[in-house]
């Protein structure tokens, strides 16, 4: 199998409002995702993807949903006072955990075609989450 993996960071904020613990409160990292593609067989270019084509789809969907963006839970209170006030917000429907974050990310990939393998987001330097899509059948 081969597998080609692009990385792109990016800046958000979130809290988890089914958490107790420091992350219950607004937060933010410095993230970098990571998102890996996996085929059998090469292209007619003899690669699995052109990075930069990975990179443009997925880039360019992180940079207007998510980057410098308050990741929120679709019941937290704060979401109709931060859109009220302009703030940039991206709504999801479970708390918007490391895990949760790729899964979002994944799906969106997957959509446009790309062969998504697995999608791996660092929250810190040292604390990474994955999601791999179930496979096709």
């Amino acid at each position: 199998m081969y597998r080609v993996t692009e990385s792109i960071e990016f800046c958000y904020g979130h809290r988890l409002l089914r958490y107790k613990g420091k992350c219950a409160h607004l937060h933010g990292h410095n993230g970098r995702v990571e998102i890996e593609l996996a085929s059998p067989s090469l292209n007619d270019q003899s690669m699995v993807a052109d990075f930069s084509d990975i990179s443009r789809i997925v880039k360019e969907w992180i940079d207007q949903n998510l980057d410098h963006r308050m990741l929120l839970h679709k019941d937290d209170p704060l979401v109709p006072l931060l859109r009220n006030h302009d703030e940039p917000v991206y709504v999801m429907e479970n708390d918007p955990t490391a895990e949760a974050i790729a899964r979002v990310i994944c799906d969106y990939a997957v959509s446009r075609g790309l062969e998504v393998s697995a999608v791996r987001l660092w929250e810190t330097g040292s604390s990474v989450a994955s999601y791999s899509p179930s496979p096709s059948k």
